[in-house]
C-alpha cells in the first residue's frame, strides 16, 4: 500500500516521527513523507495560492528521507497528487497531531483538513491526534505526550484496511487518549462550548492589539461523543465526509418562493 504521511506540526514533529516509524513497521507499506516546514496548526483547509511554494529533501536519523514545504498540510497532499513522490498515494494519514481534535475544533484542524483533501481526491484518510498528559479535552498545546499507543492503533488500521468498512469520500478522525487506554469506540463529534473574549493588551496610537481566543473551553456532556470517549480513557475513531448539506433545509426552502426575489419588492406590494 502506497501511504502518503503529512501533519500541521511540522516535519521534525515527535508525533509525525512516531507515525512514521511505526508505518515503516507494517509490511508492504511504501512510505512517501511530505509536511510543512514549521508548525502550521489551526490553519484548517488553508492553500497557498499567492506565491510558489519551497520544497526541501530531508534526511531523518533513521536514513530515510522526506519532504519539508513552506505551505500548507492540504498544500502537502496536493504535491503528493501532483508528483512530487514517486507514487500516487492510496491511504493519506496526517498526524500524529499533537494535541486533540475533537467536536468543532475539526473545522480549524490542519490535520484534519490534510486527510479531507484526501477523500476531496478520493483517496481514504485517516486523521490521527493525541491528547496530552495533562488529559485536557480541549485545543491547547500541552508539553508532554505519549504517542507509541497511537500510532500502533493506526498502524494496526493500516495494515488491515483492506478489512475496515470505510465508506467512499470518508475519512476517520481518530483521537487517542492520554494515560491506559479503556478500548476503542466509533462515535460522532461532540459540541465544543469556547469561551473566547475580548481582551485588550497594548495601545500604540491608533493601532491597538487584543487577545480574542480563550485559554479554556468546554464541550458539551453528551453520550456516545468523541469527548465522551476520550474522557472515558478510550480511542475516539470518528467517520468524517464532505458533504455539508443539509438535506432538510433543501425540503424547506424548496417550499419557498426564491424566484420572488428576483422582483423588485414594489411589485409585491401591488
Amino acid at each position: 500500500m502506497k501511504v502518503l504521511l503529512t501533519n500541521d506540526d511540522g516535519i521534525q514533529a515527535t508525533g509525525l516521527n512516531t507515525m512514521r516509524r511505526a508505518l515503516l513497521e507494517v509490511p508492504g507499506v511504501e512510505l512517501a513523507v511530505i509536511a510543512p516546514d514549521s508548525n502550521r496548526s489551526a490553519t484548517a483547509r488553508s492553500i497557498t495560492t499567492r506565491h510558489p511554494l519551497w520544497v526541501e529533501e530531508i534526511e531523518f536519523a533513521d536514513g530515510t528521507t522526506g519532504f519539508a514545504t513552506d505551505g500548507t498540510p492540504v498544500d502537502c497532499v496536493r504535491f503528493a497528487a501532483l508528483g512530487l513522490v514517486e507514487f500516487e498515494p492510496e491511504l493519506i494519514v496526517s498526524g500524529i497531531n499533537h494535541g486533540s481534535n475533537l467536536g468543532d475544533d475539526i473545522t480549524y484542524s490542519g490535520t484534519v483538513a490534510a486527510a479531507l483533501e484526501g477523500i476531496v481526491l478520493g483517496v481514504p484518510a485517516i486523521a490521527v491526534s493525541q491528547q496530552s498528559n495533562m488529559r485536557e479535552l480541549d485545543f491547547r498545546l500541552g508539553r508532554e505526550f505519549d504517542f507509541d499507543q497511537a500510532a500502533a492503533f493506526v498502524a494496526r488500521l493500516v495494515e488491515e484496511l483492506e478489512t475496515v468498512p470505510m465508506p467512499e469520500r470518508t475519512l476517520l478522525n481518530i483521537n487517542c487518549p492520554a494515560g491506559e487506554v479503556n478500548g476503542a469506540r466509533v462515535c460522532r463529534l461532540g459540541r465544543r462550548v469556547y469561551r473566547d473574549q475580548l481582551h485588550l493588551l497594548e495601545e500604540e496610537g491608533a493601532r491597538r492589539r487584543y487577545r480574542i481566543y480563550g485559554d479554556d473551553p468546554d464541550y458539551e456532556r453528551e453520550d456516545g461523543t468523541d469527548f465522551a470517549a476520550v474522557g472515558d480513557g478510550c480511542i475516539a475513531v470518528t467517520p468524517l465526509h464532505f458533504d455539508l448539506t443539509d438535506e432538510s433545509g433543501i425540503e424547506s426552502l424548496s417550499e419557498f418562493d426564491l424566484d420572488r426575489l428576483l422582483r423588485p419588492a414594489a411589485e409585491e406590494v401591488e
